[in-house]
């Protein structure tokens, strides 16, 4: 049977089920996502087909980019998703799990771009753009 995780919102207008193994957590600084949080994305993938959503009709998208758009929920403004154009996955924020997610950041991408009041301390890798092999939009398109 496969794994399954579970999250929301905020307020709880949309919940989720993502089942299988998830992705790594990787953290991206660019100026997009720092300035939809207010600091940076966290967010793991999970294959559109391994993902159940419950109130739907809650989520606004926000088209960021020519390149990506963007989930949140119209009640709580919680940031929910990432979304590459035609992609077959999806991006959930690492903080909507419910807890204990067993997720784990693996590494920071758009390190360049991050906010000029903090620091990336952790140890872990930091890439000074996109790392090879994701799937990013970049911090300005």
């Amino acid at each position: 049977m496969d794994e399954e995780h579970t999250g929301s919102c905020l307020c709880g207008a949309v919940r989720f089920r993502a089942y299988g193994q998830l992705r790594e957590v990787v953290a991206c600084h660019c100026s997009q996502c720092r300035k939809q949080t207010g600091l940076y994305y966290a967010a793991t993938n999970v294959s559109i087909d391994k993902l159940a959503i419950e109130g739907d009709e809650s989520i606004t998208w926000y088209r960021a980019s020519s390149f990506a758009r963007r989930g949140f929920c119209k009640t709580c403004g919680s940031a929910l998703f990432w979304q590459a154009e035609g992609a077959d996955e999806i991006s959930l924020m690492a903080g909507l799990f419910d807890q204990p997610s067993d997720l784990k950041i693996a590494y920071h991408i758009y390190c360049a771009d991050k906010g000029d009041f903090y620091e990336i301390s952790d140890g872990l890798p930091q890439y000074r753009q996109g790392s090879p092999g994701l799937l990013t939009a970049g911090p300005s398109d």
